[in-house]
């Protein structure tokens, strides 16, 4: 049982130390799904750009409902033309996923993150010491990386402002003049209660973003269609380059909007993927 209260099963494991221990982990990530499903298959299979579930789907023959928003990752080279349908925000150009053999696009106006994105009350829990800042570390051993990361750095050079937590990608070990849990973190619910938010520009910095909380966005992966979307919606979302970081954290932190009239504006994908769902079979009954 999860912090949510849902129940899950982990299937497989992610191992980012080589291309080829990669590969394996894809590979045995897929077996176990195969045996998860090869004798009792579900109706629907649905994923943000799980290529594993994709191929699962495809060759069982299950219906495969896919989201996205990374429209540069080599991924998708193996995810889109297996996709039944694919499902991205508005804000993103349909030609940006037909270059990888997109047929069935539905859009939705919002983005993936209205899917759990609430603007209630602001609490603090009394554990941080505010002003509190919430940094992210980048996802410097993905495929897509160059290897290196910069957000420690950054993570340091904020502490001269407030208490600095640092969420990691990958170990959890403990540095010097941050804040690094041990344990499972609500980074949703931490996004909301922090004065400021920086990270490369990944789920995190719209979270923080569609709950009112000032983001600053990195970009080391460069200024997505998502952000762009969602900053020029009036959401607190702001591209900072990396040297710059500090100048303008001392400038938004702590500057919290209400966001919740923009927000409540904006599709909910879950009601489209639901919508979805029922219009296939309905058609099957």
């Amino acid at each position: 049982m999860n912090a949510v209260g849902e129940q899950f099963q982990i299937v497989g494991e992610y191992d980012p130390t080589s291309l080829a221990s990669r590969f394996r982990a894809s590979i045995e990530r897929e077996l176990r799904f195969y045996e998860m499903f090869k004798d009792e298959k579900p109706d629907v299979a649905i994923s943000h750009g799980s290529v594993e579930l994709c191929r699962t789907a495809f060759a069982l023959g299950i219906q495969n409902i896919c989201t996205g928003d990374t429209t540069y990752t080599k991924a998708n080279w193996l995810i889109v033309p297996l996709a039944d349908t694919l499902l991205f925000s508005k804000a993103i150009p349909k030609k940006a996923y037909q270059k990888y053999g997109a047929k069935n696009i539905v859009q939705f106006n919002g983005v993936d993150e209205v899917a759990w994105a609430n603007t209630n009350e602001r609490e603090e829990n009394g554990r941080y010491k505010h002003p509190l800042i919430v940094v992210r570390q980048s996802e410097f051993r993905a495929s897509y990386m160059e290897g290196s990361d910069v957000m420690g750095e950054i993570a340091q050079e904020l502490t001269s402002l407030g208490t600095v937590v640092f969420l990691p990608r990958y170990e959890r070990k403990q540095i010097k003049g941050l804040v690094v849990e041990e344990g499972f973190v609500d980074s949703h619910s931490l996004a909301g209660e922090a004065d400021l938010v920086v990270g490369i520009g990944g789920t995190i910095a719209r979270e923080a973003a569609l709950q009112g909380t000032p983001s600053i966005v990195v970009p080391l992966l460069g200024w997505s269609y998502v952000n762009r979307w969602v900053s020029k919606r009036g959401f607190p979302l702001f591209k900072v380059d990396p040297s710059d970081v500090l100048k303008y954290a001392e400038k938004y932190i702590g500057r919290h909007e209400d966001v919740a009239e923009m927000l409540a504006d904006l599709e909910n994908p879950v009601d489209v993927i639901a919508g979805l769902i029922n219009k296939t079979h309905s058609r099957k009954g």
